[in-house]
């Protein structure tokens, strides 16, 4: 039998206009600030896409475009401008810097309050202490997916595979405030295939084309798949072999269509929730 498949593009267009629809009702529109170094191809495409969604949602968005020789100095000045603009209500900038840039100074130097992107330490503590707080865009969507699917995540065995602090970290706590039991692997988890098969949730995290496979899915589990990677022949292909997975797992989401418009459509949302929250009106958290 052959997997649910977890139409990402149908999720995403559900949350995007929920999303136009709140900031509708609103009498002023949210300010999102997106800042991009260098001349990256695949983040100028993103940056793109996000600047496009945001104008159909109702959002003001700019785009600061930095020279790739751009100084510490530089990016840290202008996050500070940000951070001071009455007009901004998010900030996000566009992972991966230039190696010369240090990434940790650069997140640090974002208000936690207009942290969209929800990488701030502060926005994660407060996800670790299971209190609210802007949520990395990607682990959010990944949740809104497994929702929309219906999987029950109270008591299941879920996995991570992958530690990085934009989307394994995150995606464990929010996991675990979902009441799942969580297990994180690694590149030294020991037998990481025999952890997989024990998985009711698979979330693969990782960068590897297809690394995956048929063998490391337990029945019926439901595998979302976050990794995307570009082939020598052009394809783009997920960190999970979908072909040989799709008739073996319960549901799985493919790759393009899954987890990537959700993480646009999250970041619209997180960009509303800021804009709300500045101006001291409540607004939903999503602790999962």
């Amino acid at each position: 039998m052959s997997a649910r498949i977890i139409d990402g593009r149908v999720v995403a267009q559900a949350s995007r206009e929920a999303t136009r629809a709140a900031i509708a009702d609103l009498p002023w529109r949210p300010g999102l600030a997106v800042v991009l170094v260098g001349d990256d191809p695949a983040s100028a495409v993103y940056v793109r896409n996000k600047d496009r969604a945001a104008a159909a949602c109702g959002i003001v968005a700019r785009t600061h475009r930095l020279p790739a020789d751009t100084s510490d100095a530089g990016l840290l000045a202008l996050l500070r401008r940000l951070n001071d603009d009455p007009e901004v209500d998010g900030i996000l900038v566009q992972l991966p810097l230039p190696p010369h840039l240090r990434q940790d100074a650069v997140i640090d130097a974002i208000d936690p309050a207009r942290d969209v992107d929800g990488l701030h330490p502060y926005n994660a503590g407060l996800l670790a202490s299971g209190r609210p707080g802007l949520v990395a865009c990607t682990p959010l969507g990944v949740m809104k997916l497994l929702a929309a699917a219906e999987v029950n995540l109270a008591g299941a065995r879920a996995i991570v595979v992958g530690r990085s602090v934009l989307v394994g970290r995150p995606m464990a706590a929010l996991l675990t405030n979902a009441h799942a039991t969580v297990t994180v692997a690694h590149s030294r988890t020991r037998n990481v295939a025999a952890a997989c098969r024990a998985a009711e949730v698979l979330i693969a995290a990782i960068g590897q084309p297809e690394w995956i496979g048929a063998d490391w899915v337990g029945p019926e589990a439901a595998v979302i798949d976050v990794g995307i990677n570009r082939l020598p022949d052009g394809r783009l292909v997920g960190d999970v072999a979908f072909d040989a997975c799709v008739g073996h797992a319960g549901a799985i989401t493919p790759v393009p269509g899954g987890v990537g418009p959700m993480t646009i459509a999250c970041l619209l949302e997180n960009t509303l929730t800021a804009a709300r929250r500045r101006r001291g009106q409540a607004s939903k958290n999503v602790l999962f």
